[in-house]
């Protein structure tokens, strides 16, 4: 890190800890100045039908060809590895589970600072999109972000991964990005699922997304398998983007459309998650968040006037937390009768014993808004299909560890393509990559 981004990064945590509202102001400030300018092809409007919900069964193990092994041990006790297909899948990422997990020095001591300079300094790999608008059955808009060119180059067949950002994030943030630039020059085909409103995606109708509404993915599963019906699909989600894939592949019936997920920071339980972000330092992101989602909302705001009803635009046009916006907006919008019902149906720790798609799970058990106490571990123990990693730190969308560390790519980003590929490989038959390599943009 270079001696200028040394001393802002310095006086970022000094903000934060004495001047904690102030610190909001500053994090949107440079979050704007950092965002990178998205190139976009012309947006295509295309429609689609329904979703439809799968009856809710006790998960069975995968079908296929991979075999279990003998009881899986090989992993180092800085790690917290369990789960129903731990046996099956971990000897496939052991060279990332048997070394121990060291924390980058001071960037990544501490959750809160992890999280800070994860979010500011990370590097944003340049990526060209060809951007593609979904207009869904209520007439509202959900863009996909391709990587430009790809449709010409790649294969029918060539494996996709869904990418599914968190609260109000998109397809211009680095986690994103550097998750983007490792599977493409894999050989993978890659595409980022932007909700209403996130990433500078168009707002048509006066609703727009939540931790429980599922409609919008199951828009776009339909429309990647039927765009490419020989290629296999993966996801990947971050935060509430993961609630809302592991929510999808335990209840709904396209999920059967996946032949693997990865679920990261996940805050599982949106109870506990709303708890942590009452108290202390959480506040600040809980704030910042809640800017981030009145931000969007003010952009659209001619949406919603005169909406009537038990709206409260202009609570969430200036909601100091997410409950703010969550009451004036969310709930509302999705039927429900207090944000507490809406949190309480929203958390994908009710629906992970039902899933049936092979699914990793990696949390950090310091991460400040995914709260390592609402991990469904039985569940995910009892499950033949899910294995979870906990890293002693981590953070929030942080993981500054590794090879990469401390501006290069999250610690889980080399496991989480190993076990993709790995799942790909077995449904082929084959025991390597697709060969499909991005040489303009290196991982």
């Amino acid at each position: 890190m270079c001696l200028t981004s040394y001393n802002l990064f310095n006086s970022l945590i000094t903000t934060f800890v004495v001047h904690g509202e102030d610190f909001i102001s500053l994090n949107l400030k440079i979050m704007s100045m950092a965002t990178p300018h998205l190139t976009h092809s012309p947006p295509t409007l295309i429609g689609h039908s329904p979703a439809r919900l799968l009856r809710p069964t006790r998960a069975t193990p995968v079908s296929g060809n991979m075999t279990t092994t003998d009881q899986f041990k090989d992993y180092h006790p800085s790690l917290e590895v369990l789960g129903g297909a731990r046996d099956m899948f971990c000897p496939v990422i052991k060279t990332h589970l048997g070394r121990p997990y060291n924390h980058y020095p001071v960037f990544g001591s501490n959750r809160h600072i992890e999280t800070i300079f994860a979010a500011f300094f990370r590097t944003i790999p340049d990526v060209k999109y060809k951007r593609e608008c979904l207009r869904t059955p209520d007439d509202g808009t959900v863009t996909l972000d391709w990587v430009s060119g790809d449709a010409r180059t790649l294969p029918d067949n060539t494996p996709i991964l869904l990418l599914l950002p968190g609260l109000s994030g998109g397809s211009d943030d680095s986690y994103v990005r550097h998750m983007l630039v490792r599977a493409r020059n894999k050989g993978w085909r890659v595409v980022v699922f932007n909700s209403r409103g996130c990433a500078d995606s168009p707002v048509t109708t006066p609703q727009m997304y939540s931790a429980s509404f599922l409609g919008d993915l199951d828009e776009v599963v339909n429309h990647v398998v039927t765009r490419y019906p020989k290629a296999n699909l993966y996801g990947a989600g971050w935060s509430m983007g993961a609630n809302i894939l592991v929510q999808y592949l335990g209840k709904e019936a396209g999920a059967r459309n996946f032949s693997g997920a990865v679920s990261m920071c996940n805050p599982f339980n949106l109870v506990m998650s709303d708890e942590d972000l009452c108290q202390g330092f959480n506040k600040i992101y809980n704030r910042s968040l809640a800017k981030a989602l009145s931000g969007i909302l003010k952009k659209h705001l001619m949406l919603f006037e005169d909406i009537g009803g038990d709206y409260n635009i202009q609570l969430a046009a200036n909601a100091e937390t997410i409950r703010d916006y969550d009451e004036g907006l969310t709930r509302v919008s999705f039927g429900f009768k207090s944000v507490d019902e809406y949190l309480q149906k929203s958390c994908s720790a009710d629906y992970i014993k039902y899933v049936r798609t092979p699914l990793l799970c990696i949390q950090a058990k310091n991460d400040p808004i995914a709260p390592d106490r609402a991990i469904p571990r039985e569940d995910i123990k009892e499950n033949p299909n899910c294995v979870l990693i906990v890293t002693p730190k981590g953070g929030h969308l942080g993981w500054v560890a590794g090879e990469n560390a401390p501006q290069g790519c999250p610690w889980t980003d080399p496991m989480v393509m190993d076990f993709l590929q790995h799942l790909e490989n077995e449904k082929l038959g084959t025991r390597q990559g697709t060969g499909n390599v991005l040489q303009s943009v290196e991982a």
